[in-house]
């Protein structure tokens, strides 16, 4: 038996360690650990709620947005702030582009040289990968001599040594199965979604004031101008108009380039439709609504759990019912550490207990990792892009189900094939897909809201916090393109009691609980094939599938328990 040791596994946001026993060139069992503390909750305390999601949205430097939405609804949950039309559609816009952006980025910039070997792009014929190119979509940049101009700036880096990121790829591995022609494919693309990703979320620009870290979010609503006869407004005529130049170009994207390509590379890895399904329980809290926050039944996507990859049945979701476990992680509880507690009850008090770095192996009985280990119920759940696709495709979703049933019938796979490394790759395009399609109904309910005159964009009613109970708590939840995010704040005094963030990643990523159950990384690595122990790609393939953002995660600490950086916030 070999133990493998990823460390850190790179084409991820922040710090991952992944430990796996290879038996008979498979993995027998595996650990996953968060190498960096996150501390955003303790920060927090004593803190106005209204400024919650401004530092919230630091937890991570990537996803930044999506811990200003569930931060702000958290707190509007806890002082019972309605938020005004506008604002809800602003937020869904944002939120939706992120979700888009992301997945590109995830699938060609993070994920895509797990299956592509760039340097055989080299020894493509142009003209083949051109007659590939169109005979898989109606892309215009499918010629010969674009792909030949691609081939030859890829040469030109390899003659000049100048790969950069792609220096230290496991290049000529025997996992790598694409031919020459397919992968100068995608590596055209790749370099092609760097430009249309930079263009893209310049809808954060307009609707969010910068990215990454928006600026126009407020506790009741946004700071978002809307008015159809001010220049001078963040939403006006010539606004709406860009804003729907870019989501029609998203469209274009998504569906002749992202979605093809990721048809065009499962062909050849059809295996991977067996491997890495993981724990097959999906977790989803809803999201995108369509009125009232509360207003469950309207969310785009549903709220519910699926279990054991069984699609005929989708069981309500109850919120309470979220714990997080220490008993593998570093920290420590009131009480004892093999009580989980709810997030309204959590605690953030580090206690590292783990080997001095440099180690060779983590003490994997002992406390090995960051992340906590959340639980449904007492159970350990998946969630992201396939969670929320599973969930919707059971529910009969009137657009996700169609959309679904079609790319399965493109690759010739049952419903059963989306529980699997390649399925999470599959339901992001998927979602990709639907979240470009949706975002022109939202630009069209924006405009015919402000060609009516209605333009409210806060509710300020709830801004005097003499007007606010004595004690509240809420609880705001976004499904962001890593899966469901929740964020708990309780108000004592007008001021942050206590701040509990439960992140997707952490789901996941997060180790083994007090009962010993692993999470969604440890089992989905199990019987993964290792064809060579120096070189594990097949385990960075199921790894990178679920798109780790360990800064969502954990954050960093000194073990010396030195102060790094003071921070003035002005």
């Amino acid at each position: 038996m070999a133990r493998v040791v990823i460390d850190p596994v790179t084409r991820i946001e922040g710090h991952l360690r992944i430990e796996a026993q290879v038996d008979g060139g498979y993995v027998a069992d595996a650990w996953s650990s968060g190498t960096m503390f996150r501390g955003i909750e303790l920060i927090l305390k004593g803190r106005d709620p209204r400024e919650a999601w401004i530092w919230a949205q630091r937890i991570c430097g990537v996803c930044t947005t999506v811990h200003a939405l569930a931060s702000v609804r958290s707190v509007e949950n806890a002082l019972n702030v309605e938020v005004p039309d506008n604002a809800r559609i602003v937020r869904n816009l944002i939120a939706a582009s992120q979700n888009v952006q992301d997945h590109v980025i995830h699938f060609y910039h993070l994920h895509a040289l797990d299956w592509v070997d760039v340097t055989s792009a080299l020894k493509a014929d142009p003209g083949k990968t051109s007659q590939i190119a169109e005979s898989i979509s109606p892309w215009p940049k499918s010629s010969r001599n674009y792909f030949k101009g691609v081939q030859d700036k890829v040469n030109a880096l390899v003659t000049r040594q100048q790969l950069s990121l792609f220096t230290s790829g496991y290049w000529g591995h025997p996992a790598y199965q694409l031919p020459p022609e397919v992968n100068l494919l995608a590596v055209a693309h790749y370099l092609e979604a760097l430009d249309f990703q930079r263009q893209f979320i310049r809808i954060h620009a307009v609707l969010g004031g910068k990215n990454p870290h928006l600026q126009t979010y407020l506790v009741g609503g946004m700071t978002t101008t809307v008015d159809p006869n001010e220049p001078e407004a963040v939403i006006n005529p010539e606004r709406i108009g860009l804003l729907r130049d870019l989501v029609t170009q998203a469209q274009a994207f998504v569906e002749q380039v992202y979605l093809p390509d990721v048809l065009a590379i499962a062909g050849f890895y059809r295996e991977w439709f067996q491997l890495g399904a993981g724990l097959g329980n999906f977790l989803g809290y809803g999201d995108y609504p369509a009125g009232s926050i509360d207003d469950m039944s309207r969310f785009y996507f549903p709220r519910g759990i699926v279990m054991k990859c069984d699609l005929s049945k989708v069981y309500p979701l109850d919120p309470m019912q979220v714990t997080e476990s220490v008993a593998h992680a570093w920290y420590e509880y009131s009480g004892g550490d093999n009580a989980p507690k709810h997030p309204w009850r959590g605690e953030t008090n580090p206690k590292y207990s783990g080997p001095k770095p440099p180690y060779e192996f983590l003490d994997v009985e002992a406390k090995y990792s960051w992340l906590k280990a959340p639980r449904y119920d007492g159970t350990p759940m998946e969630v992201g892009p396939l969670a929320r696709v599973a969930i919707a495709y059971a529910s009969g979703h009137p657009q996700v189900k169609p959309a679904v049933d079609a790319t399965l019938k493109k690759l010739n796979a049952p419903p059963a094939a989306l529980f699997s490394t390649l399925g999470r790759v599959a339901a992001r395009a998927i979602e990709s897909q639907l979240m470009a399609a949706q975002m022109t109904t939202w630009v069209d309910q924006l405009e015919n809201n402000m060609s009516r005159g209605n333009l409210a964009i806060h509710n300020g009613d709830m801004w005097n916090p003499d007007s606010w109970p004595k004690n509240a708590r809420g609880a705001g939840f976004h499904e962001a393109p890593r899966g469901s995010l929740g964020h708990w704040v309780e108000i004592e005094n007008k001021q942050i009691k206590n701040y509990q963030a439960v992140v997707p990643t952490t789901w996941n990523a997060g180790p083994r609980d007090e009962k010993g159950q692993r999470g969604a990384y440890e089992v989905s690595l199990l019987k993964t094939p290792v064809a060579d122990p120096e070189r594990p790609l097949e385990i960075l393939r199921t790894v990178h599938s679920f798109d780790p953002c360990m800064g969502c995660a954990v954050h960093v600490m000194d073990i010396r328990g030195h102060s790094i950086k003071k921070l003035s916030m002005v």
